[in-house]
């Protein structure tokens, strides 16, 4: 049964979870979790301190040991807003791999409520009434709207806790200035979104975070009318609560139910932003959920692992809305990406004892045959190098950093030019990926040049191969030619050859 194990370097805490995939549901194998506030003057100074670090690779080296206990598969390893906003980051990340061998993976905050969402809807039952999905930590806050499982809108804001402390409460308890300047920039930040949540008809709320499960303890330890329900927290019982802890020095907030030491000294300006959202945003309140970010992690690696699995399903979807929103918003002439795409996979699939590509290249190559014109939105001149930035740059959802990085070298060399492994977009690759990527390099521009006309000219393709030659039938539509699409394989003959060490010929049915 495989283990995966999910490690979240936060700005306040930093956290491990394990479990194993058992039946297509993962189950808790072992949790852990240590406050080493990362991100303290982070957010002041642009630089993590060495007492933070320290402390983070001591904590890092003792999930490291556990995960080598447990005999996890793969170990996942994200980091946040603290080393987003850091200029020494990679100090961190080096001091790290030294001590674990990990790769720390540093996500965007859209791509962390991507994965706080995935946690979410692969734990819960979906609810086809809108949902609005809050994550406030240390450093960002995360906003997720969501419908039956699938993302409607997602929101990354600068509203952590530690940040806000770090910039606003100088004194404890803190100064009426001091409140009044965190009240005046959290709401500013709140109003720009607040007109999207309200229309968007939000019937149920859920928060997540230690932020939300301290305010949720202490809100229902301090209710006057006997209930004792931990999870459910009123927008009234949120305003009454941030005005106490405002006003209470950092020993007595820590006397509350659910606050404790560490919590206490943030706790003030993470009550402020679940305030104005509620009142900003119209909202009742907010149901607490210990899910999060490692959840999602879990899921995505268990859907990597078996894609029938719901989180499996849920990638998917994700992953094709974001690609068709991207092709939309680029200008991209969807009928055409999606013939050569479905050239690519026929391709994929015709060639595969030729190719011998691992099953996922299928997906990386299907979205490189979608996005591989999103370039001429810059400009049609060197479009194929802009296509490489914007898809290894852009928010498309589902995908790693290095997945979308993959995906854009697929797409970058459609043109004159042919990758070299020296080039960038070749040398920040995987090594073990590099060749796979050459192949796909070349399936596209085969699906490309089939597809050249734009006139579906070619109405299918018959293919067979011998231990020397690959040969492509082209059977036209009926009074069509496909005089074109031959000229363009055929120029690529000679790459074919070079890629696969076989003879590529073409013939017209």
């Amino acid at each position: 049964m495989p283990t995966f194990a999910a490690v979240d370097i936060g700005s306040n805490s930093v956290r491990l979870k394990i479990a194993r995939l058992t039946g297509g549901h993962l189950r808790p194998v072992h949790e852990d979790r240590e406050v080493t506030r990362l991100g303290e003057g982070v957010f002041r100074s642009g630089f993590l301190t060495p007492e933070s670090m320290a402390e983070t690779v001591k904590v890092l080296r003792r999930f490291h040991r556990a995960t080598q206990q447990v005999v996890t598969d793969p170990v996942r390893v994200v980091a946040t807003s603290a080393l987003r906003d850091a200029r020494n980051s990679q100090a961190f990340l080096e001091w790290v791999r030294s001590a674990t061998g990990w790769t720390v993976e540093i996500i965007s905050g859209l791509e962390e409520a991507r994965l706080i969402h995935l946690g979410l809807v692969s734990n819960l039952r979906a609810d086809s009434s809108p949902t609005l999905m809050m994550d406030v930590g240390g450093g960002s806050c995360e906003l997720t709207v969501s419908a039956s499982g699938h993302i409607r809108d997602l929101v990354s804001m600068p509203l952590g806790a530690v940040r806000l402390t770090d910039e606003f409460l100088r004194h404890d308890p803190p100064r009426k200035g001091e409140l009044k300047r965190l009240q005046g920039f959290v709401a500013r930040e709140v109003n720009r979104i607040a007109a999207r949540v309200v229309a968007a008809k939000v019937k149920n709320v859920i928060a997540t975070s230690g932020t939300a499960a301290a305010l949720a303890a202490a809100a229902s330890h301090l209710r006057k009318n006997g209930t004792r329900q931990r999870m459910l927290v009123f927008r009234a019982e949120i305003t009454r609560l941030a005005k106490r802890l405002a006003h209470l020095p950092v020993d007595e907030r820590q006397k509350i139910e659910g606050i404790g030491l560490r919590r206490a000294e943030i706790v003030v300006a993470g009550a402020v932003v679940y305030q104005e959202l509620l009142d900003r945003c119209h909202l009742k309140g907010f149901r607490y959920s210990p899910l999060g970010l490692r959840d999602g992690l879990l899921a995505q690696m268990a859907a990597e692992h078996d894609r029938s699995t719901r989180s499996g399903r849920q990638i998917e979807s994700e992953r094709w809305e974001s690609i068709t929103k991207a092709v939309a918003h680029y200008g991209v002439d969807m009928k055409h990406a999606l013939d050569v795409r479905e050239s690519a996979v026929f391709l994929f699939s015709a060639l595969r004892s030729v190719h011998g590509l691992a099953p996922e290249f299928r997906e990386w190559l299907s979205a490189a045959a979608m996005l591989y014109e999103v370039g001429d939105y810059v400009n049609r001149n060197g479009h194929h190098r802009h296509t490489y930035y914007i898809i290894s740059n852009s928010e498309i959802l589902g995908y790693t950093p290095q997945q979308r990085r993959l995906i854009a070298a697929i797409a970058r060399y459609l043109g004159k030019s042919r990758p070299t492994l020296d080039e960038p977009p070749m040398k920040v690759l995987d090594p073990a990926d590099r060749a796979g990527v050459q192949k796909a390099i070349m399936l596209l521009r085969l699906a490309r040049a089939l597809n050249l006309g734009r006139s579906r000219a070619v109405q299918k393709v018959r293919v067979s191969h011998r231990a020397a030659e690959v040969r492509l039938t082209l059977v036209p539509r009926r009074r069509m030619g496909v005089d074109l699409e031959l000229w363009a394989i055929e120029k690529d003959a000679a790459y074919f050859r070079e890629v696969f060490g076989r003879e590529l010929s073409t013939a017209a049915a």
